[in-house]
């Protein structure tokens, strides 16, 4: 049996149950750009894989924790353990009209797993923003002002839990180093005493910053409300001033008190009025309503609703933004024309996914029509097929790009969370396109200043992975990454396969361990020598019938953890594949979540996972291809991530 020395030394792979050709560490540059290729020796060496044994390698994926029966503790020092008491988890939200803020463990799952303070201190972020404690969900206003980049979020500044949110503030120069600032408003009105909910910032042609955001009232009525700089001459935007004569709205005919709420950015109509819409329902119909106001103090509630799609139920959160067809510029929010399409995107209540959808709108009607509507907004397309919700967007006038946060939840106990003294992080912000090769999707992908904390470049070139090959990448540190790989399929093989009418769904076809003879394959990050723990985010192709082939992204958090009592879903969709594209992918790990995206961002997967074992100086890095006939060549550059100041 292969001893701890042996399992850290990478050139001892006699003494393992297994044997495969360990690959090289990978020239490490000077700087924290990749190198090209590898040293010039080594360039003609053809990296190749040895098969393993089918039996072991699906045993590994499938989650045999007696591969390497040694217990291999973390690099860190001993601390005690937490066993917190089996509860059942509280609703939190849903009697005050929001969403359900709790995660609720499977059915059958005790959340008693003795989790220590290092394990815990271990899920905190390095590059991620979230508050320095308690509980934080939607981002709010998110905005561009006088130098400097704002958030706001839902706060609850007395614990990590959900309770009477307030809108936390911070600020940044580059969307990844912030600066806490004073709570921004507080629940100090009758009309928001009850929580001062989501709101959405716009900026004036004078300059001038206006804010509408949702207050919970005394009677936990949902009216919005109008609020503005105290000091407008204050690019840090301290102190906000709510206007006398709120509320501004308060739920129209129809639309239940609890049902209307989180109002977009305004933007300009033909006639030059503003313009917002709002998230409601009417029975099981998610609807979006729209006003017209001049002053945001008075406002015209127009006839009909910008969309409405039946089955959705309640839109939370909904969003609304053109998009160009031709430039690869983001555009502000008040742009119109013949070479714009226009995104309605909802966060639905009734399964916590942000849906969105791309289509045409009559300024003049204030109507909105999917260009499919069999990928209307709920029933199609998502942002995100993970852990990702009540998104919002901003036009970024410093870049002139469109730039997209979200609320990425805790999936653990709330107990667990309690422990550790916070929950919820913000995804880091992405860039939002038109995918100009489909025209059928948006582009989504990290904004460029996230690649400031990339360092120590390790690259490996044409890798040639045999079926049924297990890799470890071998890294300093496997905690904080950067990973962007491409992948090409063995042509010959894919051309003598037969096709078959097989259906494949990443959620309910195994994850990792299921094979087929063109997939998965891909890597397993925050991994455990010997797989005991790891989370594989892969591809998966299947060749139909007709000769075509699919391929679907997946993340596969069923062996992320030995622990019981955190959510362990497999995630994933299909990815649109061009022909003569390359499958690629590229990976964020930042501790307790993993943000994926394939083929440049035209889907995205956002996982939480909390291992027990992987962490610290005993996070792996494993590249894999555990399909039954595909050879798979990858190409592989992995950044370390530095901290960012948060």
């Amino acid at each position: 049996m292969a001893s701890s020395s042996d399992l850290e030394n990478p050139n001892a792979i006699s003494s393992l149950p297994y044997s495969y050709a360990p690959l090289s560490d990978g020239e490490q540059p000077a700087g924290d750009e990749p190198t090209t290729g590898l040293h010039p020796k080594k360039a003609t060496i053809f990296f190749v894989c040895a098969f393993l044994s089918v039996t072991f390698l699906v045993a590994l994926f499938a989650g045999n924790e007696h591969v390497l029966p040694k217990d291999l503790s973390t690099n860190a020092a001993p601390s005690m353990a937490v066993t917190p008491a089996i509860t059942t988890p509280l609703s939190r939200g849903v009697d005050k009209g929001v969403s359900e803020k709790s995660f609720r463990p499977f059915l059958g799952a005790e959340n008693s797993y003795p989790w220590s303070s290092n394990m815990l201190d271990w899920q905190r972020t390095s590059f991620h923003f979230q508050p320095e404690n308690n509980w934080m969900n939607d981002p709010n206003g998110p905005v561009f002002y006088q130098g400097w980049y704002h958030l706001f979020y839902q706060y609850h500044p007395d614990a990590p839990v959900w309770g009477k949110i307030v809108w936390g503030h911070a600020v940044s120069k580059d969307l990844i180093n912030w600066r806490h600032l004073p709570i921004a408003m507080e629940t100090d009105q009758w009309y928001d005493e009850q929580g001062v909910w989501t709101g959405s910032a716009t900026i004036l042609p004078d300059g001038q910053l206006v804010v509408i955001y949702t207050g919970s009232t005394n009677e936990s009525v949902q009216v919005q409300n109008l609020a503005y700089p105290a000091d407008p001459s204050d690019p840090l935007l301290i102190n906000w001033v709510k206007y006398p004569g709120n509320p501004v709205l308060v739920p129209p005919p129809g639309i239940d008190n609890k049902d209307f709420r989180d109002p977009t950015t305004a933007w300009k109509t033909p006639e030059g009025k503003w313009r917002i819409t709002i998230g409601s329902k009417i029975n099981k119909t998610g609807i979006s309503l729209v006003y017209d106001t001049e002053d945001f103090k008075t406002f015209e509630l127009l006839d009909g609703v910008l969309h409405a799609v039946p089955g959705t139920g309640m839109w939370e959160c909904v969003d609304f933004y053109p998009i160009s067809k031709q430039a690869e510029n983001g555009l502000d929010t008040s742009v119109d024309g013949p070479g714009v399409k226009h995104v309605v995107k909802a966060s639905m209540d009734d399964d916590r996914n942000d849906y969105y959808a791309i289509g045409s709108y009559d300024a003049y009607k204030g109507k909105w029509t999917p260009d499919n509507p069999t990928l209307d907004v709920g029933i199609g397309l998502r942002y995100d097929y993970g852990i990702y919700y009540a998104s919002k967007t901003f036009y970024d006038q410093n870049k002139q790009r469109r730039v997209l946060w979200s609320w990425i939840k805790e999936t653990d106990t709330e107990a667990s969370d309690i422990s550790k003294g916070w929950a919820s992080l913000m995804g880091v912000p992405r860039t939002i396109l038109l995918d100009k090769k489909t025209q059928s999707n948006i582009i989504q992908w990290p904004v460029e200043e996230i690649n400031a904390l990339r360092t120590n470049a390790t690259v490996f070139n044409n890798l040639v992975m045999e079926a049924g090959s297990l890799v470890p990448l071998y890294l300093p540190t496997a905690s904080q990454l950067d990973i962007v790989a491409e992948f090409e399929l063995d042509e010959q093989t894919v051309m003598r396969l037969n096709g078959a009418d097989v259906a494949y769904d990443c959620a309910t076809k195994g994850g990792a361990a299921t094979r087929g003879a063109l997939g998965p394959f891909g890597f397993s990050v925050l991994a455990h020598e010997g797989l005991i723990e790891h989370t594989p985010v892969y591809f998966y192709v299947a060749k139909g019938v007709d000769g075509n082939l699919k391929t679907f992204f997946c993340a596969d958090q069923s062996r992320s953890s030995t622990a019981t009592d955190v959510d362990k879903s497999i995630y994933g969709n299909i990815v649109p594949v061009l022909n003569g594209e390359k499958l690629s992918m590229r990976i964020l790990v930042d501790h307790s979540i993993v943000e994926s995206f394939a083929q440049e961002g035209r889907t995205c997967i956002t996982s939480r996972v909390y291992p027990t074992k992987a962490i610290y100086n005993n996070a792996r890095l494993f590249l894999f291809n555990n399909a039954t006939a595909a050879t798979v060549t990858a190409s592989v550059s992995v950044w370390q991530m530095k901290s960012a100041e948060i």
